[in-house]
């Protein structure tokens, strides 16, 4: 059974180092001190039956988030956006509480 089928208690993305906007997904984490677990579709194909199901298509990156949610493909801000909701990164425009 691969390790990628456990609920994400974690963020978990789902991609291939050769796909750019998956390499964009791990830039905006880290550019936002986001940990996450990479789930490299190439070194363990049987994990892309768990991303298909989890977002029902097969376009990559999916992001699998800690509340049960995922994005397919997400731009910048929308992964930004989701991190911050999460309560995961925070928010570079807020005033300091």
């Amino acid at each position: 059974m691969s390790d990628a089928s456990a609920g994400p208690a974690e963020t978990i993305i789902f991609g291939a180092d050769w796909c750019g906007d998956c390499r964009r997904a791990k830039r905006v984490f880290g550019d936002l001190g986001v940990d996450y677990r990479w789930i490299d579709l190439e070194a363990d194909p049987a994990a892309a039956d768990v991303a298909r199901d989890i977002s029902g298509r097969t376009n990559i990156p999916v992001i699998a988030y800690p509340d049960g949610t995922h994005q397919v493909e997400p731009s910048d801000a929308d992964m930004r956006t989701k991190l911050i909701g999460l309560g995961l990164a925070s928010d570079p425009g807020a005033a300091p509480a």
